[in-house]
């Protein structure tokens, strides 16, 4: 990249606060077991101690049955309010009276202290598309432009405590980016080598990317990759701009034809030269020179003139 070329812009975000921590919690078919124990144990307990003060029996057996009951009952409800299932593309953020405890990552059933909360965030790729933003190019042309990014969450804490919502963060800035790069570009290059926006797709992608990539990185997510999807003129100077391209593109066909006829001409003298099959001064030179480059450079089929006299009668 040179000096004269665009950069991508720096854009400086706040140190993040939170950074995720990978937990694992207790193995969750074991507590889910226990959980089950304690329900249906002091379901059991309750009933049996009602069925032995029903009978009237002495002791007080019955009693502490029934108060053993509910307590046994309540902590099964505690152990069931640990458990947490994680599915695969997913993460759960672990809170403990506000503060981040960690994420959990692995998949299946895994068991928590009950008293937390465990906030699913989305792991998987997806996809944002940005409506077709009016801008201008670097030539102060009005244009069309529109890109798709992909993404991905890889930091969750970032994701949840850095930012409100992020995915509106990323929407808002993949627009902000999409314009500012439209911005920097022309819609076509005037000089050999310029970047442009309609010619060099992959340079331009390429830095498309990392700009958004740079402005989400403080929401915890990473860009896997980013398209433009519509890139076109404003519908007020599309019929102009056409017309524009459609003259350069005469004028270089028209180059490529002249540049063509002028090294057939050349080519023709020096054989008829070397075999020496008709000696031409220099105005017989210049008519030959005149009439090849007509046929030549003609876009239209010449009519042949039939010379019965000499060049000079």
């Amino acid at each position: 990249m040179t000096a004269q070329e665009p950069h991508v812009q720096n854009v400086e975000m706040p140190a993040p606060k939170v950074t995720e921590k990978v937990i694992r919690g207790r193995a969750g078919l074991p507590m889910l077991a226990l959980t089950l124990l304690g329900l249906l144990g002091g379901a059991a307990l309750t009933v049996a101690g009602a069925a032995a003060l029903g009978a009237h029996q002495n002791g007080p057996a019955g009693g502490v049955m029934i108060a053993a009951g509910p307590v046994m009952a309540v902590g099964g409800l505690l152990l069931w309010a640990g458990l947490t299932v994680v599915s695969p593309g997913q993460a759960r953020v672990v809170q403990l009276f506000g503060r981040y405890r960690g994420t959990i990552r692995a998949d299946g059933m895994t068991w928590v202290n009950p008293f937390t909360s465990r906030r699913r965030i989305s792991t998987r790729i997806r996809n944002h598309e940005t409506e077709t933003a009016k801008v201008n190019d670097a030539d102060g042309n009005p244009i069309q432009m529109a890109a798709v990014v992909v993404w991905q969450v890889e930091d969750t804490a970032k994701a949840v405590f850095e930012v409100d919502d992020f995915v509106e963060f990323v929407a808002i800035q993949t627009e902000t980016a999409v314009r500012h790069i439209a911005n920097s570009y022309p819609y076509d290059a005037h000089q050999p080598g310029q970047l442009s926006l309609r010619d060099s797709a992959d340079e331009i992608t390429g830095r498309l990317s990392e700009e958004i990539a740079t402005r989400v990185a403080a929401a915890g997510v990473k860009v896997v990759e980013s398209r433009i999807t519509q890139l076109a003129y404003a519908p007020e100077v599309a019929q102009v701009m056409l017309q524009r391209q459609q003259a350069g593109a005469v004028v270089a066909a028209r180059r490529l034809i002249v540049e063509g006829a002028v090294g057939m001409v050349e080519e023709a003298l020096d054989r008829l030269a070397e075999r020496d099959v008709v000696e031409l001064d220099e105005e017989r030179k210049a008519a030959m020179v005149s009439n090849l480059l007509v046929v030549l450079c003609g876009d239209r089929g010449t009519q042949p003139v039939v010379n019965t006299g000499s060049l000079y009668q």
